[in-house]
């Protein structure tokens, strides 16, 4: 993973060092929501945003720089701070709600992507002067996140992977795949907004801390044992007519769904400041006269009497 970010700090670089004024840099804020094992709806786990829980949404925040390599296309290195979670007790599914859990992750994401811009009009309003612009486009391209999952339990946040609950020892930093849409506007040539749609393609199935069955052996204490086993701390008068799908929430049994992993997505506002800097004209043009450094000192001219 360290390799990756060393890969990208250098393309940052050498892209920087060639032509600024194709650079901007900006902020980005919005809502994020994840699809996994927790939460979800009336049935068992659904792919894509089918099964996402809109009460669960929060929030994202971030920064990054993009350089447009070519008139339609961008590089973009992004990172982003945000918050997932989920909670079973949501979910209208007896096997899910019984299940009992509840997780918070706080996710900090570095990704870098290429940008195809589809559909642009470089003079908005038709005024001629081509000062405001609209680009639309679509990105893919790989990344990276750290993952600690939480959950709530006796009135405080536990990281669950300190108690390996499944016994198995899962990885905080993990690779992802970045891939959307978005478009921007921009305003007097140097100003954009914009709006992307991010979907997260991960290689876990912990995000949310759950992937496989819960373990065969209770663990030894009680405080590790209450964590891994949530079923304990419902009320027995809530189980009506699902006792069956209570009883299936034991040691040995099925705790979640290791077939499919765990993905996010987020969806943001941004606004970013186009870096303009001298143009290849401008190079050509004035290289070596009054506004260069290296200009020539002009020569003394004697009069001759």
């Amino acid at each position: 993973m360290r390799n990756i970010y060393i890969i990208l700090l250098v393309l940052v670089i050498s892209f920087s060092s060639k032509a600024q004024w194709l650079w901007d840099y900006g902020i980005s804020v919005g809502a994020t929501n994840y699809l996994g094992d927790i939460g979800g709806k009336e049935k068992t786990r659904r792919d894509f945003i089918a099964d996402m829980k809109l009460s669960q949404t929060r929030w994202n925040v971030g920064g990054f720089v993009r350089y447009k390599l070519r008139p339609k296309v961008s590089l973009r290195l992004a990172f982003d701070y945000l918050r997932i979670e989920g909670k079973d007790a949501l979910s209208s599914n007896p096997g899910r709600r019984f299940r009992n859990f509840n997780f918070r992750n706080d996710v900090f994401d570095l990704g870098f992507t290429g940008h195809w811009f589809f559909f642009e009009d470089n003079d908005l309003g038709n005024t001629y002067r081509y000062r405001n612009s609209f680009r639309a486009y679509v990105f893919a391209g790989v990344g990276g996140f750290y993952t600690n999952p939480k959950s709530l339990y006796q009135g405080e946040w536990v990281k669950m992977k300190d108690y390996n609950v499944e016994g198995y020892d899962y990885k905080s930093i993990v690779l992802n795949l970045p891939s959307g849409f978005g478009f921007y506007f921009t305003f007097d040539k140097k100003h954009r907004i914009g709006f992307e749609a991010n979907w997260r393609k991960t290689f876990t199935d912990y995000i949310d801390d759950i992937s496989g069955n819960y373990p065969d052996t209770p663990p030894s204490d009680a405080y590790t044992q209450g964590l891994a086993l949530r079923t304990t701390e419902l009320d027995q008068s809530t189980i009506d007519g699902n006792k069956g799908a209570f009883l299936s929430h034991t040691w040995g049994m099925k705790r979640g769904d290791k077939t499919n992993k765990d993905n996010y997505m987020t969806l943001s506002l941004s606004y970013s400041y186009v870096i303009r800097g001298k143009s290849s004209f401008y190079r050509t043009r004035y290289k070596g006269n009054f506004f260069s450094k290296n200009k020539k000192k002009s020569r003394k001219i004697r009069a001759k009497f």
